[in-house]
């Protein structure tokens, strides 16, 4: 990267990090939740609303600006995921779009069809396929979580799998222990048994720049404000396979790619401001080249920075006594995302305290729910800390620091 990517320059975009608590600037250690938003997102996202504010499809000027910034966005996502701009679509958020085609999935699909799903997935790509096995009788298969290793059991899914699969639900990263898991080599084998593949890459995407054609899947679903981006939901989905899907739509809306899967008018503002986000993203690279090329460049960088940082808060909270961490270790494949626990201390009480020294962090069990159960954490849940690409070694000696602090004083 060159020096206008900088840490301190990448900090100086979010106006959020100006923020003080108890005096002191806020540390936003809560980014698996969601990411603070830079201020060339914002204007983007402004500039939209004031000044080209429109439904789509008609012929006066602002409406044929709407649809043009429309596509600009999914051009970026295009190159974001490394699909077509023919096979993005947009949403509310992850889980909203997956419940949309789960539904159009099991119109296709009789009972006693089989979907596997994860232990380590979050529910948002568990709950719509049980949706579907209470409405359609489809069975679910469970792919075990080795709670050794926190990967899962890729020797049982071949187990798992028979003529009646029709697909494969899995993450690509987990946003509550940070494993990244072998999606493509799951891919072969689904794909082998004639199932489909669709895969979770909110907690993915904001850490390894996603590449669709790698992972072998056939839907690729993620959530700009993980990476900077509003609130809304991207899709990615083979061509061949939106045309086909039986989904609920109005008759007069397009029928087309990929328009046929965003149901009623969207969130044009957000939609901008995630192809923004992706082009923020980009511009850290401070490289020429083909937008792809540029991604590729600037999150090589930021996994760089996001692997020194994880390193620094595992080895700092292994050393407090009362810790006990969650997840694997550094130097495996992995985001910089730590859950852990403190013993004597609830999850709740823990990032309360840790606000004392402006420090935001979560806790609970980010719907993640299987996994907190199979941790014996599902009651209290676990505190999770995320570094992003603003976080600095300061900010991580500050939590770590404030975790140490609070064993001392009992909470």
């Amino acid at each position: 990267m060159s020096s206008t990517a900088t840490v301190d320059a990448i900090r100086g975009a979010f106006p959020a990090l100006q923020r003080l608590h108890n005096g002191m600037p806020v540390a936003y250690f809560d980014g698996p939740g969601g990411t603070q938003v830079p201020q060339p997102v914002v204007d983007a996202m402004a500039d939209y609303l004031l000044h080209h504010n429109a439904n789509t499809h008609w012929s006066y000027p602002s409406s044929v600006e709407t649809d043009a910034m429309l596509a600009d966005a999914r051009d970026a996502f295009a190159a974001f995921v490394g699909g077509d701009a023919s096979e993005i679509s947009f949403g509310n958020n992850m889980t909203t779009i997956t419940f949309h085609v789960a539904r159009a999935l099991g119109r296709e699909w009789q009972a006693g069809d089989e979907i596997i799903v994860t232990e380590l997935d979050h529910h948002g790509n568990i709950a719509p396929w049980q949706a579907l096995a209470r409405e359609h009788g489809v069975v679910l298969r469970w792919l075990p979580l080795d709670l050794e290793t926190y990967r899962l059991r890729l020797d049982q899914l071949p187990e798992l799998l028979n003529t009646r699969t029709k697909l494969l639900a899995i993450g690509a990263a987990s946003n509550i222990i940070g494993t990244v898991s072998d999606v493509a080599a799951a891919a072969r084998l689904a794909h082998a048994a004639g199932a489909l593949v669709f895969v979770d890459g909110v907690h993915l995407a904001p850490h390894f720049l996603p590449d669709v054609a790698a992972l072998g899947c056939d839907l690729f679903a993620c959530s700009a404000y993980k990476f900077h981006g509003p609130h809304i939901g991207v899709l990615w989905a083979r061509r061949d396979l939106i045309e086909r899907l039986d989904v609920p739509r109005l008759e007069p809306a397009p029928d087309t790619s990929p328009e046929r899967l965003e149901t009623g008018t969207q969130n044009h503002e957000g939609i901008v401001g995630g192809g923004a986000a992706v082009q923020w993203l980009a511009s850290l690279s401070g490289e020429p080249g083909s937008l792809r090329s540029r991604l590729v460049a600037s999150y090589a960088e930021i996994h760089r920075r996001e692997t020194a940082l994880f390193r620094q808060l595992w080895d700092g909270l292994s050393a407090i006594p009362g810790v006990t961490i969650y997840g694997p270790p550094p130097g495996s494949a992995r985001t910089a995302t730590l859950s852990f626990s403190l013993r004597g201390v609830s999850s709740e009480q823990v990032a309360v305290a840790l606000t004392r020294d402006a420090c935001f962090v979560s806790n609970g069990d980010f719907y993640a729910t299987t996994v907190a159960r199979l941790l014996g954490k599902d009651q209290e849940g676990v505190v999770r800390i995320g570094a992003a690409c603003y976080t600095t070694a300061a900010e991580i000696e500050r939590v770590v620091s404030g975790v140490s602090r609070l064993t001392l004083r009992g909470g």
